[in-house]
């Protein structure tokens, strides 16, 4: 397994896990589980270090690493989601977090910004406010251009390597979700649901295709369900295009099948999740191939 670093000399933001050979037509993504927090954003926030990571996707990079011995890519984010969440527009700026005028490029008004949780998150997850002041912009939009544009430009790349080399790409956009995220998903008095896929309704991915995920995420005994409450969000929106051939799905993972949610640690159910995450993953890219875009095939 080959690791491709990407930073600045003393601070690493992002990197690719790569396999020896890249083989299988997929790739694997992790935004939100980086926790090498930025010393200027330990000096601004007003909350503790085990406050700040309410926003991470504990471990989640591990629980999908095994993808590198099956020929797929994992590029991670190293620097935590609380710093600036790589699952966003460029510029969804919450203009509250800001003495000055935003420009009128920015997308002031999203939904998610109206929640704080925008390109440079106002909120961890929980609604605590991360700063103690205002921000400064120019800070704010250096981590766009040394953190978010390098990461989207890498995963873009890694993307189009693998469409051109085998015709066809699914990307695997890969988080965590509280364990009272699908409190009213779950039928009364049942089990709360494991695994939540996200294909936009079909858009960024073709239904037989997140079936199949579905499928072998059930036989491993998950509980899930699709697009509720998760449909899928920046990434999968703007990546998925099955008419190119680029596929792509979210997966969110309920954090109590693996860690104490409290604490952030792993349990002892991290490992056994981990094997039949491997296992899945293992099936899903071997068959993977044969899902290949029937138009892509026929232009060649």
């Amino acid at each position: 397994m080959g690791r491709i670093m990407a930073d600045n000399g003393s601070v690493s933001y992002f990197e690719i896990l790569a396999p020896r050979a890249w083989t299988a037509p997929a790739v694997f993504n992790s935004p939100h589980s980086g926790k090498q927090y930025p010393a200027d954003l330990l000096r601004m926030t007003r909350l503790s270090p085990a406050a700040l990571r309410k926003s991470e996707d504990c471990y989640i990079d591990e629980l999908f690493m095994s993808c590198v011995d099956h020929g797929a890519p994992l590029l991670r984010a190293l620097v935590p989601r609380a710093y600036i969440d790589l699952n966003r527009e460029a510029y969804e700026f919450d203009p509250r977090m800001f003495a000055c005028e935003l420009p009128g490029y920015m997308n002031t008004s999203s939904p998610r910004v109206a929640g704080g949780l925008g390109t440079i998150p106002r909120l961890v997850a929980e609604g605590e406010e991360i700063y103690r002041e205002r921000l400064n912009l120019t800070d704010a939009l250096s981590r766009v251009e040394t953190i978010y544009r390098p990461y989207h430009r890498t995963l873009n790349a890694l993307l189009d390597e693998v469409l051109h080399n085998i015709g066809t790409v699914l990307l695997l956009d890969c988080h965590s979700m509280p364990s009272n995220a699908t409190s009213f998903v779950s039928p009364p008095h049942q089990a709360s649901v494991d695994v939540v896929i996200g294909d936009r309704y079909e858009a960024s991915c073709p239904a037989e295709i997140t079936s199949f995920v579905e499928d072998l995420l059930r036989a491993q005994g998950l509980r899930v369900v699709r697009n509720k409450p998760y449909a899928g969000g920046f990434i999968t929106q703007n990546y998925g295009s099955p008419t190119l051939g680029r596929n792509a799905l979210q997966i969110e993972i309920n954090r109590s099948l693996y860690m104490d949610e409290q604490r952030f640690e792993k349990t002892a159910d991290f490992r056994p999740l981990q094997v039949a995450l491997g296992g899945t993953i293992k099936t899903l890219l071997e068959t993977l191939v044969e899902f290949a875009n029937p138009q892509k095939q026929a232009a060649e």
